[in-house]
């Protein structure tokens, strides 16, 4: 028994599948041109419409059979979907109302089973250009916010469902209670499905057989989960390689040598710091940043890969730690909208001599640590921060120099240092300053000189898909902000960023 998702595009519709998934319940994702004859080919027992980056007015907007709304089973539409419905049987839909971030819902009739175990009013979380401004009229308001008024719509004789908001965005608060709800309307028996180590091993060692796998090992948490896989699978058959290119945080190395070096597997360490700097010269748009790094990731793994040939090695697989996140943001499905390339998913170049082995492709990030957990890794290799693949290069907005990225290293420490002095590093998801390309008048020593103003992003989150700002203590801030702007050279002032995602993504490129 499982539920149709059907794909608009939209950032989060794997993760309504995931959020599925995790009640204990099957689920399948089609495109809408193939929902009806999928709903004869897996017999659903209930159909989810995601949302998606379109508007209904838009030109080669996806649209869908009107026929599915006269199936006989339960619906709940999500955001586009919702307008999608309303603007395909006689409703209303605004273009160009936009709506990002937080709102709070309030609650107008408690008797619908969608409703199940709600309070009156909680928070849930907006990403929309268009809103609906009249329903079907089979279709009664359950609950609005202060900007949406058919934020909440019920049909409750067809047990058809609608919300402008994103339930399985992990900040929408009851968000898994709604899906809970929709799924005990469609009658589905719960299996509970858990993550399977070992038989994520086996699937490897089915795959690569007796070839040789180099590894794109980073230090954090992706890479060394990934490689700790393939180790287990394939022993010295895995050649870790940790490519310092000066991007990364101080550490990584020594990261990357005792999380393989106890399973038996030597890494190699390849310095190419100059290089990268060289290749970065007088590049400024940060996704050409993003594809030149990746780029030279894959070239000197070929280096790599060559030297380990001619060692009688048989290299046919290069593994890399793509989550599903990376996926989805370097647009993952077919209606998606590309929101920045990854260098290890967006920036690979077609003449690539391996074949990619990406194990954790369809985990997010929780899923990733839960999984390292069960694989025996240690709290501070499965718990560290994300870092992003190109490193500190797209925490400095514009030209990456010798200069900046000290700057940015410096001012990266600093920030590392006074959230653990705080105790705070446990209960953030990630924390970085962001060199903004910015200036601003500052005066230090009696005079005043012209610097580079710095932000800090310090968020919670636990998927990637949905982040907020975390409340730092104002003696925090001060004290972070006063460092920084003594101990870095040439920097005038350092902001806060208190932007939610979505609008926002979590790194500034």
């Amino acid at each position: 028994m499982i539920i149709l998702v059907v794909d608009f595009g939209s950032q989060t519709t794997h993760l309504i599948s995931r959020r599925i998934k995790d009640f204990g319940v099957a689920s399948e994702i089609v495109l809408p041109k193939d929902a009806l004859a999928n709903i004869k080919k897996y017999k659903p027992k209930g159909i989810i419409l995601s949302g998606g980056p379109a508007s209904v007015y838009a030109k080669n907007a996806p649209t869908i059979n009107k026929d599915i709304f006269s199936v006989k089973l339960p619906m709940l539409d999500i955001c586009y979907g919702l307008q999608l419905r309303s603007y395909l049987l006689g409703g209303k839909v605004i273009s160009g109302r936009k709506e990002y971030g937080p709102a709070r819902i309030k609650l107008t009739n408690k008797k619908s089973k969608i409703l199940n175990k709600l309070p009156k009013e909680f928070t849930v979380w907006m990403s929309h250009g268009d809103a609906v401004l009249s329903m079907p009229k089979e279709f009664t308001v359950i609950g609005s916010t202060d900007n949406v008024l058919f934020a909440f719509v019920a049909d409750e004789k067809n047990k058809h469902y609608g919300v402008q908001f994103h339930p399985e965005i992990e900040h929408t608060e009851n968000g898994n209670q709604i899906l809970d709800n929709f799924i005990e309307i469609c009658g589905i028996k719960r299996q509970t499905q858990v993550l399977d180590p070992q038989g994520m091993i086996e699937e490897i060692q089915a795959k690569v057989g007796k070839a040789h796998v180099i590894g794109a090992i980073s230090g954090g948490v992706d890479s060394t989960v990934a490689g700790t896989l393939v180790a287990k699978a394939i022993g010295n058959h895995f050649t870790p390689v940790f490519v310092n290119n000066g991007l990364m945080r101080e550490d990584a190395e020594e990261s990357v040598r005792s999380s393989f070096e106890p399973l038996g597997v030597k890494p190699i360490i390849v310095h190419v710091e100059k290089e990268m700097l060289t290749k970065l010269k007088g590049v400024t748009d940060s996704e050409r940043k993003r594809k030149i790094i990746g780029a030279f990731y894959i070239e000197v793994f070929e280096r790599e890969m060559s030297k380990l040939i001619k060692s009688s090695h048989d290299v046919k697989f290069l593994l890399q730690g793509t989550i599903f996140s990376d996926v989805i943001e370097s647009k993952g499905s077919k209606l998606a909208s590309k929101i920045k390339s990854h260098h290890n998913v967006g920036g690979l170049p077609k003449t690539m001599q391996l074949e990619l082995l990406e194990p954790l492709r369809h985990l997010y990030k929780d899923e990733v640590r839960s999984l390292g957990k069960k694989l025996g890794l240690p709290d501070k290799a499965v718990m560290k921060q994300p870092f992003p693949g190109p490193g500190f290069a797209v925490r400095i907005r514009g030209e990456v120099t010798k200069l900046r990225l000290e700057q940015e290293k410096k001012a990266d420490k600093i920030v590392m240092e006074e959230l653990g002095k705080a105790d705070w590093l446990k209960k953030v998801f990630i924390s970085f300053p962001v060199m903004t390309g910015a200036f601003s008048t500052a005066v230090k020593g009696d005079g005043r000189f012209f610097g580079e103003v710095i932000a800090l992003r310090v968020i919670e989150s636990k998927d990637i898909m949905s982040t907020v700002w975390s409340r730092l203590e104002y003696d925090l801030l001060q004290t972070i902000s006063s460092r920084i702007v003594n101990e870095v050279p040439d920097v005038s002032r350092v902001v806060y960023d208190i932007t939610t995602k979505p609008p926002a993504t979590m790194e500034w490129e």
